[in-house]
């Protein structure tokens, strides 16, 4: 085990991943693993958004490490977006809190029907003058609609005004009506570590008053393309959960990731490496390689010009910019107009972070400003893929909503002819553009259909 360590590089040798490069986050030291394979278990991306419901260590690093040498990104502009989390309560913020999805079974999620009432105590307006938009637009399922459609529908209200809260980005989950119904005790007894997580965080009782709740990006469709055996499209380099592409499509439901993880790592893995690994003992090579000590130095070379910028920039000032480009551009909805924008903004962006950023400290110890800015550094050739694949993709699909390509009702509306596919972008060096390979997805016993939940 190496607990605070951190993987810099894949090790490609004859054309089979073959070991790692890691940086330990205590000293600095940077080490070379030799293996007869690799498995990446590194979760998802979504603190490229810079504000999520991720642990702040959560990266893209060794999964676009992985891509940068040969490995398929497929689908990176598949993001969900939670609809039940704590909004923003102002700029000094670097993690969103998600308050759990089962909060819906009781909780009612409405905004004032006229835009004066939104600065209102909500126990001022009346029944008649709230707006309870979930029921309204989707009677059959209400407020436990699916994450995408819940969140869309809150962004909506929220556009038009009627937001509540700081900056009015926020709706009310309301359970005086549970209460009434059943009692306080039984919704302690149900939610009671819930109700005082969202009090310790906001100084709110929301036994008294509504909870208020907001969309945030909480887990990642996208990741590396992987087969069946969970092996990508490099020999040996084996790929589960959150880090592959695989499972969720385009729109993850509840506990999925859950199941997933489980999957990949009890039931599928344990069959399918030893089989890789039985043609590959006595195969490992010297970490004193040339393979090694090559990607070595482009790890040593990018951290020496991380520390040699010395700009006026923070780090976080370049991560946070970046998270509210996509947010805007990329977020909860697209369309093609944000997306070509990002795409001439982002390489901007990343331009003045390798010119101004500032990273104090040295390599040769403790250093998070040198993590971060690694990190931040990926995120920002990262973004520009995830914005070339949305833009790509020229229709609706769960949780990818193209503004240009919805119902009448404004739901999701399908390509299926034209875009059934996987989309895995193979990297072809820097300043060149990806190559997208589309795999087409093929259903015989559950086919297509446009979904509907009113």
């Amino acid at each position: 085990m190496f607990p605070q360590t951190e993987m810099l590089d894949l090790v490609i040798v004859d054309g089979y991943a073959k070991g790692i490069i890691t940086r330990s986050l205590r000293s600095g030291k940077i080490d070379a693993h030799a293996a007869e394979a690799v498995v990446l278990a590194t979760g998802g991306y979504g603190n490229v958004f810079y504000l999520s419901t991720n642990a702040r260590g959560c990266n893209v690093t060794a999964t676009y490490r992985a891509y940068k040498r040969g490995a398929l990104f497929a689908d990176p502009a598949f993001t969900q977006i939670h609809p039940t989390c704590i909004p923003v309560s102002g700029e000094h913020q670097s993690k969103l809190t998600l308050m759990s999805e089962s909060l819906r079974n009781d909780g009612r999620v409405w905004v004032p029907k006229r835009q004066g009432d939104r600065d209102k105590v909500p126990g001022e307006i009346p029944e008649a003058d709230r707006d309870y938009y979930l029921e309204r637009k989707y009677p059959s399922y209400g407020n436990l609609a699916p994450r995408d459609i819940s969140s869309r529908a809150a962004k909506e209200v929220c556009d038009e005004g009627r937001g509540v809260g700081p900056g009015g980005r926020g709706v009310y989950l309301d359970f005086a009506d549970a209460i009434k119904r059943l009692g306080e005790h039984t919704i302690r007894e149900r939610y009671g570590n819930l109700f005082e997580v969202y009090e310790k965080i906001t100084g709110e009782d929301a036994y008294k008053v509504p909870m208020r709740i907001y969309p945030a990006v909480h887990y990642t469709m996208g990741g590396l393309w992987v087969d069946y055996d969970l092996m990508s499209n490099v020999p040996g380099l084996f790929v589960i959960g959150e880090a592959n592409f695989s499972d969720h499509g385009a729109n993850r439901l509840g506990a999925s990731a859950l199941m997933q993880g489980l999957a990949d790592g009890y039931f599928i893995l344990p069959n399918t490496l030893p089989n890789y690994l039985a043609a590959q003992m006595g195969k490992r090579p010297s970490p004193d390689s040339p393979e090694f000590r090559g990607a070595e130095a482009d790890v040593r070379a990018r951290i020496e010009k991380l520390l040699k910028i010395n700009g006026s920039r923070s780090i976080d000032s370049f991560h946070r910019e970046l998270g509210l480009l996509l947010w805007d551009k990329c977020g909860m909805s697209r369309h093609e107009k944000g997306l070509r924008e990002a795409l001439q903004e982002i390489p901007e962006l990343r331009e003045q972070f390798w010119r101004d950023v500032r990273v104090p400290g040295s390599d040769e110890d403790f250093n998070q400003s040198l993590e971060r800015a690694g990190r931040v550094a990926d995120f920002l050739e990262f973004a520009e893929l995830m914005c070339m694949d949305a833009l790509e993709r020229d229709e609706s699909c769960g949780a990818h909503f193209r503004e240009e390509h919805q119902t009448p009702e404004g739901e999701a509306l399908r390509d299926d002819e034209n875009h059934a596919a996987v989309f895995a972008w193979e990297f072809q060096g820097a300043g060149q553009p990806p190559r997208l390979h589309r795999e087409p997805l093929h259903f015989e016993t559950v086919h297509l259909t446009q979904r509907s939940y009113k």
